[in-house]
């Protein structure tokens, strides 16, 4: 029966294909109301273990978002929200999570209402969430933009004094992001109080409008965000730290092995060469070559070049090139502190085997009580492998170096790999 359900007959209509994917998303709805339920029962029953054994209040739960990111294969701070929505849904809007179980909304509809409630008082949430939700119908053919607006003007008017604190608050969240693009581009985006965008943007508006050459109005704004940002024009190189892993062969040309650089990931052969001939050919840029090692079967790094023997500054750049973002699994968060797996008031050494890169979140997760973190060096494989306090285990291995397939391995480079693998601290 349960198979029969996920089956599609080749043979059915379009009218019962259109009628089994409706039935199938309200099935996905259903099952993260399910997801929900289950996720808080979890969070109550571990701080009610926590609490009979005696731990502190303000560490009851440490530790149990990233177990329900794993869980669902997710990041850990992905998790903080699937944790966070279980326990707003299941404690103070039953209605928001029956119109999930039903179908009226989809899981992510249903973080929206969450998220823009998150600022009021429980007594007026409820408010919120029976205006809202109570009559399922009311949401019939609306998208995402229309449920924000609609739970945002409830908010203000149970409690505008909340919308305007939050408001005042986000300030405090203003950042600066880059994600990769297609076509070895790449997306800048900075998060900033209303009036500073529009006056960022504004100021770009105005360099396009009075500038008269060959590029579109969409190039002049970004290459005068370049210009200003980084005090050169856009055509000339960055003097900047940029780290780009590439094999010496993909450097001479003797291969097109893609590169990896680093906040960013592979990027083609060619573009990576033409990246460093211009760093090299300009003078008021400097160019440092770093010799990486990587094992002639896996393919990881297993030691560099130190250019002076500095640590843990030198085992932390190790990390950094080995591991790439952070090590926990489902985790891509970018590395902010190195730590060891085995901790060192445990007897942990400093060691690469040892190692991990680490997002600050995950790095102070693994800390809680019932985590375990072991590390594997098989055939030049770093493996790390997380222990949950629920007993289930999730493994992350680092990925190899850039460059064309390993060869057939020698006795002479079996025995270099060996003297190379173990990159302790001095």
């Amino acid at each position: 029966m349960f198979e029969s359900v996920f089956d599609v007959d080749p043979d059915s209509t379009e009218e019962e294909l259109r009628i089994q994917v409706e039935r199938l998303e309200r099935m996905k709805s259903a099952a993260a109301a399910a997801q929900a339920r289950a996720t808080a029962l979890w969070r109550s029953k571990r701080r009610a273990a926590e609490t009979a054994t005696g731990v502190p209040a303000a560490r009851r739960g440490r530790g149990l978002a990233c177990e329900v990111a794993l869980a669902r294969h997710d990041s850990p701070v992905r998790g903080g929200t699937h944790l966070g929505l279980a326990s707003a849904l299941v404690e103070e809007m039953p209605h928001t999570l029956a119109a999930l179980e039903c179908g009226a909304l989809s899981e992510w509809r249903a973080t929206l209402i969450v998220r823009e409630s998150a600022c009021l008082r429980v007594e007026h949430r409820r408010e919120l969430d029976a205006e809202l939700c109570a009559d399922v119908s009311r949401l019939d053919g609306w998208g995402d933009k229309c449920v924000v607006a609609e739970a945002k003007a409830i908010a203000a008017r149970l409690d505008v004094e909340a919308v305007v604190a939050r408001s005042a608050k986000a300030a405090k969240d203003r950042c600066v992001t880059v994600r990769p693009a297609p076509d070895t581009m790449t997306y800048v985006t900075a998060l900033l109080p209303v009036a500073q965008g529009v006056a960022v943007y504004a100021a770009l508006k105005r360099a396009a409008d009075t500038t008269f050459d060959d590029r579109s109005r969409g190039q002049i704004m970004a290459d005068t965000l370049v210009e200003r940002v980084t005090g050169r024009p856009a055509e000339q190189p960055v003097p900047v730290t940029l780290n780009l892993v590439l094999a010496d062969t993909t450097l001479a040309g003797d291969d097109d092995a893609p590169g990896w650089l680093a906040d960013y990931g592979p990027i083609p052969a060619g573009f990576a060469r033409t990246l460093t001939g211009r760093a090299a050919a300009d003078t008021a840029v400097k160019t440092m070559l770093r010799r990486l090692y990587r094992h002639p079967r896996s393919g990881q790094l297993v030691a560099m070049e130190s250019q002076a023997r500095i640590f843990p500054k030198g085992l932390a750049t190790f990390l950094d090139l080995r591991d790439r973002t952070c090590r926990t699994p489902y985790c891509d968060a970018p590395i902010r502190q190195h730590d060891h797996a085995r901790p060192a008031h445990r007897g942990g050494s400093t060691s690469a085997l040892n190692g991990l890169g680490e997002c600050e979140a995950c790095n102070y997760t693994k800390e809680a009580p019932g985590w375990a973190v072991t590390t594997t060096d098989a055939d030049g494989a770093h493996t790390a492998e997380f222990r949950t306090p629920t007993g289930a285990v999730y493994r992350s291995t680092a990925p190899p170096l850039p460059g064309p397939p390993t060869r057939t391995v020698s006795v002479i480079e079996c025995g270099l790999s060996i003297d190379l693998v173990r990159f302790d601290a001095a």
